[in-house]
């Protein structure tokens, strides 16, 4: 059994991409647009392991796709999660769970799809302005 995909549905395909591979720094692997089926579909990988891909399913008719909670999350090791939260921080994405402790954040998709950052090996050593930076909203 090989491991292939997780798949969200997307309301907007541009806002998306503007997080998941702008800010968050996913590549777009591959792209297939239906248009008889009116969807298209957007393969995301990490730069590391591109293989393990995120589906982005963009469907041309508008749909409730509700909070999103019930999906879990998304993780992600990343290298310096410091790092990681500036360069979303300066996309305009909000930290929900800031790094106070060195390993982890979470933050949400323009759909509301809950993302979380993992530091690779041991923890960082707490740093301003995220250890006393207070959550914000949910995740």
């Amino acid at each position: 059994m090989k491991y292939l995909h997780a798949m969200v549905r997307v309301r907007d395909l541009d806002a998306s991409l503007k997080f998941f591979r702008d800010a968050l720094g996913l590549r777009e692997n591959r792209r297939r647009d239906y248009p008889e089926g009116r969807f298209t579909l957007v393969y995301l990988g990490a730069p590391e392991n591109p293989d393990s891909e995120i589906e982005l399913t963009f469907n041309y008719d508008d749909e409730d796709y509700g909070s999103a909670r019930n999906f879990g999350h998304l993780a992600f090791e990343v290298d310096d999660i410091y790092a990681a939260c500036d360069r979303l921080q300066a996309a305009g994405v909000v930290i929900n769970r800031p790094p106070r402790d060195g390993r982890m954040a979470f933050v949400r998709s323009p759909d509301l799809i809950s993302i979380e950052l993992l530091q690779k090996g041991a923890a960082l050593p707490p740093q301003e302005p995220w250890a006393s930076m207070p959550n914000t909203g949910v995740w």
